[in-house]
């Protein structure tokens, strides 16, 4: 009953499902052994037994309500690709945009190449044309319910832009978000993210500090600023589920200065890690945490994986968990910054990599022309204080 009560919320409230509207509900298929790619979290990131039961139930419970609100309802998994911001396998590209696009950008030998984010921008501009040609084929709206986001992914990024499909992104969820961050006051929520852009907008630099450390400035001039509240009603709406959060892409090559970690997405690190930023990018990370060479890998793989990403501020006043980086990055009072791709929030940085990593009681100063202003003051939100 209480599965069923949070399906058509979500269904109806957070996406405004309507009668003559397809929807996509899709989730990965978890391995039961082996290494996770990000945080030494071998056992931490693995869904147990119970919670990955739980989740399937949850995608047979969102199919059968959706038929009674929808025209279609479509449904996939797939094996687990291992890291966020993955592109997703061709059967799920052929079930969200139809088989005709799908057949035609193959044709055009180009598939493979956005499936690996190998794509140039000509080739890119090419099955941006195809995909809007078959867009009316393309699903209305998406509920992703993978362990590994698809938030950063071209997949999304066309969706949303081109076909403007509404997605609700749910990497990492479990059922107790339903009780907790997904138990929120949607309209209060709403009202409070859009107030917080709202202090971003004509912004030029932000400092950003806190108690254990952290000392980092960066440029956001000219950058747009991106809303997750949660509704996501209006055609090409995209984001997380729990929501809340305001969140940009930092200037590439202007943050200066360290950050330190002490939360891997979704477990503490034995020990803090300080990451020495230069030129908007990490260049060398102190500590003894395996976190530390798993990242210092990625790094080798391509160095853009260690560009400073985004910058993200949490606004869910019912998001409490630090052990897991959907709901722990919408805290309230709490902020993000990633490292990796921002190709689909403003910024010009296109890998297959994209990690969070969460800060707690921080203080943020804006920066506008002649003006400062204290958004955070070690956590405490100043906006609504004052107002």
């Amino acid at each position: 009953m209480f599965l069923t009560k949070a399906g058509i919320s979500l269904l109806k409230v957070n996406l405004g499902i309507k009668r003559d509207e397809r929807i996509l509900i899709f989730t990965d298929i978890q391995k039961d052994s082996g290494e996770v790619t990000v945080g030494g979290e071998t056992t931490d990131l693995k869904r147990n037994s119970f919670e990955k039961q739980k989740i399937k139930e949850f995608c047979y419970i969102l199919q059968d309500l959706a038929r009674s609100l929808a025209k279609e309802v479509l449904f996939y998994e797939y094996p687990e690709t291992g890291m966020h911001g993955v592109e997703p396998p061709e059967g799920l590209w052929r079930k969200a945009f139809g088989d005709k696009a799908i057949d035609e950008i193959k044709k055009e030998g180009l598939l493979d190449k956005i499936i690996k984010k190998e794509v140039l921008p000509e080739a890119l501009s090419i099955i941006e044309k195809v995909i809007k040609k078959h867009s009316k084929k393309a699903v209305n709206a998406v509920v992703a319910l993978s362990k590994y986001s698809t938030s950063h992914t071209y997949f999304r990024d066309l969706l949303t832009r081109i076909c403007k499909a509404r997605y609700a992104s749910m990497p990492l969820f479990d059922i107790s978000m339903l009780e907790g961050p997904m138990n929120v006051d949607w309209k209060a929520l709403e009202k409070r993210t859009r107030r917080i852009a709202k202090a971003f907008k004509g912004s030029e630099a932000v400092t950003i500090t806190t108690p254990n450390g952290t000392e980092i400035s960066f440029s956001i001039k000219g950058r747009p600023v991106y809303e997750d509240h949660g509704i996501l009603t209006k055609p090409g709406s995209f984001g997380n589920l729990p929501a809340g959060e305001v969140f940009l892409a930092p200037l590439e090559g202007t943050a200066e200065g360290r950050l330190v970690i002490e939360w891997a997405p979704t477990r503490p690190l034995s020990s803090p890690l300080t990451f020495v930023v230069e030129k908007g990018f990490v260049k060398d990370i102190i500590g003894d945490e395996p976190l530390k060479e798993e990242l210092l890998n990625r790094f080798k793989e391509n160095p853009l994986n260690a560009n400073i990403a985004e910058l993200g501020i949490g606004t869910n006043d019912r998001a409490k968990r630090p052990d897991n980086i959907l709901e722990s990055e919408k805290i309230l009072g709490t902020i993000h910054i990633a490292l990796g791709d921002n190709s689909s929030f403003g910024g010009n940085v296109r890998t297959p990599f994209h990690q969070d990593f969460v800060f707690f009681r921080p203080t943020v100063l804006i920066k506008k022309a002649g003006a400062e202003e204290f958004l955070l003051r070690e956590g405490v939100l100043q906006i609504e204080k004052e107002r």
